[in-house]
């Protein structure tokens, strides 16, 4: 008889979300992927300028601002006609590596690696710098005093599972963890740099950045990422690299629908023909071409009485929570009715097959020897890790170039008129994935406002044919060891880097009984 766990809500991640699976002999055999939070940015953009969108939208998120941000000012671009010059086209990409490497190191250190090291080895253990003393004394004070939320943000966590037993290692990771905090913040100071503040910058326009470059700024984010790149090299890659040695039947895990795709992200060039990431899709083993016009949103799972089957530029917005059979207020976006995966392994698995990057097949390859592992190893729970270090690595040795190509001298912006009547699109690369934005303008008004972002793909519910999303697949045959502690769920949906709740509820159907855990 399948027993049902409902995880509600899924912790360390941006959001609320709610994953319901149901486990019989010991693997997950079917599964639920509910998104919990109404957003609604598109209905707030209505009727207002569209110079106003690019400051609206980024508070979509607040890990991520800078992508949606970017999304929107691609989409201005189109609609007003207006190519930024070079220098403009650069310092969007820097600023948005910057939100990138951030973003990366945030997931892995603060939210995904807790799933692997053993926190609680820090009680027994002698010898630490001052900063690990501090932690270990924090916890062991916590736990003395008997609180609920003992050793937050580490304790409480779903016990047992825990293959490093060399403390050691359990005590680097925990080391790297808070040297992670250290370096995410300078990632933050050099976006805010060229963007004024961060999250949320002041800089994005249609038709380039408002802001101009200076010698002290480029001297500045030069010195920042000279140690965020010592960082993703000595520390966040190797660190990947030993947690897969150590959970290698993570490889097998997680795999999913197998079917990838990316919008391509930072543009090489001024009409966005040339991407850093690779632009495309691998649908059913094979390399495609994007085209837009296959985008379209299904809703019949979805909390809303939109049209179905609709292209972003026709979407509609319209809320109803009370829908019979609907239990995700997240859409079903598919491409040409096919279910995708996106994210840093689409882009990592790309680019390796395109062979588009000499450098970054070179690292593919070097990665992959060193785990003694194939290609196919890549789709799978760990295999999204390792795509997003080696990813990091690879945007942070370009940026370094795209600063030495700024002419402080030069143009950063376009100038343009909002026309009467117009559309565009703003497709690009986020940390977690394609993310589009599409608005149409009338009457020099936003008349519909669209975005479909990388979680709305991921971690889409059914579509109108009954195919599950790329979350839902991927935790079909994941082993539940203990229904009481459903890590290994967690540790799959974590891998996407989903876009933060408190508390996760499993429920066991037969004793009727709430277990909660707070993680």
């Amino acid at each position: 008889m399948a027993e049902t766990i409902v995880i509600d809500p899924l912790t360390r991640i941006e959001g609320h979300l709610k994953i319901e699976i149901k486990v019989e002999n010991g693997k997950v055999v079917d599964a639920f992927s509910a998104g919990e939070m109404f957003r609604g940015i598109e209905i707030i953009l209505r009727d207002r300028s569209p110079e106003d969108a690019p400051m609206i939208v980024q508070r979509i998120c607040g890990v991520c601002p800078q992508i949606h941000g970017t999304g929107s000012v691609f989409a201005l671009d189109e609609a007003f006609n207006a190519v930024p010059p070079k220098n403009g086209r650069l310092i969007r990409n820097l600023m948005l590596g910057s939100n990138f490497l951030q973003s990366h190191i945030l997931h892995f250190y603060l939210l995904s690696a807790l799933d692997f090291v053993d926190i609680t080895a820090i009680l027994g253990y002698k010898g630490m710098d001052s900063k690990l003393i501090k932690v270990k004394e924090w916890v062991k004070a916590d736990i003395d005093a008997g609180k609920k939320d003992a050793g937050a943000p580490f304790l409480p966590r779903y016990e047992g599972d825990y293959y490093i037993k060399d403390n050691d290692l359990n005590i680097h990771g925990i080391s790297s963890y808070l040297k992670a905090i250290e370096i995410r913040r300078k990632c933050q100071e050099m976006l805010a740099i060229f963007g004024g503040k961060m999250p949320h910058c002041q800089t994005l326009v249609g038709g380039g950045v408002a802001c101009r470059p200076a010698i002290d700024h480029l001297i500045a984010f030069r010195s920042r990422l000279s140690e965020i790149k010592a960082f993703i090299e000595k520390t966040y890659i190797p660190d990947v690299i030993a947690v897969a040695k150590l959970y290698p039947d993570y490889f097998s895990i997680g795999k999913g629908v197998g079917n990838f795709m990316s919008y391509g992200g930072f543009p090489e060039n001024d009409t966005k023909t040339e991407w850093l990431l690779p632009q495309g899709l691998l649908i059913d083993g094979k390399m495609e071409n994007l085209n837009p016009d296959n985008i379209a949103e299904f809703v019949k799972f979805s909390k809303y009485s939109s049209g179905t089957g609709l292209n972003p530029y026709d979407g509609e917005t319209v809320p109803d929570y009370k829908k019979d059979g609907a239990y995700s207020w997240l859409k079903s976006p598919r491409y040409n009715g096919k279910v995708v995966e996106v994210g840093p392994l689409a882009r990592m698995l790309l680019a390796y097959l395109n062979k588009s990057d000499s450098n970054t097949t070179s690292l593919i390859e070097g990665a992959l020897s060193t785990l003694g592992a194939g290609p196919e190893a890549l789709i799978s729970t760990l295999g999204r890790h390792a795509a997003r270090a080696l990813e990091a690595k690879v945007l942070a040795d370009r940026m370094e170039s795209w600063l030495d190509e700024i002419d402080i001298n030069g143009p950063v912006h376009t100038k343009y008129t909002i026309p009467q009547k117009s559309k565009g699109k703003g497709l690009t690369e986020g940390p977690r994935g394609a993310l589009g934005h599409w608005i149409t303008i009338d009457n020099y008004r936003i008349s519909n406002y669209q975005a479909v972002v990388p979680t709305t793909w991921n971690g889409s519910p059914r579509d109108d044919n009954g195919v599950m999303g790329p979350f839902e697949q991927a935790l079909i045959g994941t082993p539940v060891a203990d229904i009481k502690n459903p890590i290994e769920p967690a540790r799959v949906i974590r891998s996407f880097d989903p876009c933060l709740a408190c508390a996760v509820h499993v429920i066991d159907v037969e004793e009727d009984k709430i277990y909660k855990f707070k993680i």
